[in-house]
């Protein structure tokens, strides 16, 4: 079904709730519940690119209608959509995907997505694998498949803000990226190339210098990157072993 969720408790994984009952159309590359669990988003390939789903004790709900489209273009999400987040206080919700422009934004709230935020007047430079909200909610990051391969914005109420200057050091790609919890760093896993995983210094002014590599580099392909909710540990996912 392209989704599925489990009960989780001290003991594991329980049992798996239902199928929704209109599951996302294709593949499905990113998932995440809502800050407050009334909502649970897939990004996916086929259909609206996503597909998102009231979420209750009781498993899958109604699906949400998708995303209106631009109305400049009368066109929704393009290209596959690849990453789905919403912000800490859930009233917003962005989308990574395959094709211009690269990453989309919409209000969100108990009635589902809003009107499509208007796209950053500087876009990221290529297909949207990743993105992630400061848990502030202040800026808003697009991991992307070309150089700079890293593109932040600022993020209020008026939607996209004038985009932050590229870090000093840039990444090798952007396979992934996220903020730790004290939003005073942010993170990219870079598959293709050592050392596999980027971080740096972050504030309101944009990127600070880049942390020094881990030593030892991860094992090979950074898919994805995370950090815990102390801002003690971070994770880095590979494609070799110890994965």
């Amino acid at each position: 079904p392209r989704i599925q969720v489990y009960d989780w408790s001290g003991s594991g994984f329980g049992s798996k709730y239902s199928n929704p009952s209109a599951p996302p159309a294709f593949d499905a590359f990113g998932c995440e519940f809502s800050p407050d669990e009334t909502a649970i988003a897939v990004a996916h390939n086929g259909g609206a690119k996503v597909s998102v789903y009231a979420w209750s004790g009781s498993g899958f709900g109604a699906k949400f209608s998708d995303p209106p489209a631009d109305p400049s273009t009368g066109i929704g999400i393009t290209g596959v959509g690849y990453d789905i987040t919403f912000t800490s206080a859930g009233d917003y919700v962005s989308v990574a995907h395959g094709s211009s422009p690269f990453v989309s934004a919409y209000p969100w709230s108990g009635s589902g997505f809003g009107a499509k935020i208007s796209n950053p007047s500087t876009l990221p430079a290529g297909r949207g694998n990743s993105v992630a909200f400061s848990p502030s909610g202040d800026a808003l990051a697009v991991g992307h498949d070309i150089s700079p391969y890293i593109s932040v914005y600022p993020w209020s109420g008026s939607g996209f803000g004038t985009k932050f200057s590229n870090p000093a050091t840039l990444p090798t790609y952007a396979k992934k990226c996220n903020f730790s919890s004290a939003g005073d760093a942010i993170a990219v896993a870079s598959p293709y190339v050592s050392p596999y995983v980027h971080a740096y210094a972050w504030s309101s002014s944009g990127f600070g210098s880049k942390y020094s590599n881990p030593s030892p580099v991860p094992s090979g392909n950074g898919n994805d990157v995370a950090f815990s909710s102390s801002g003690s540990y971070i994770a880095v996912a590979t494609d070799p072993s110890p994965r």
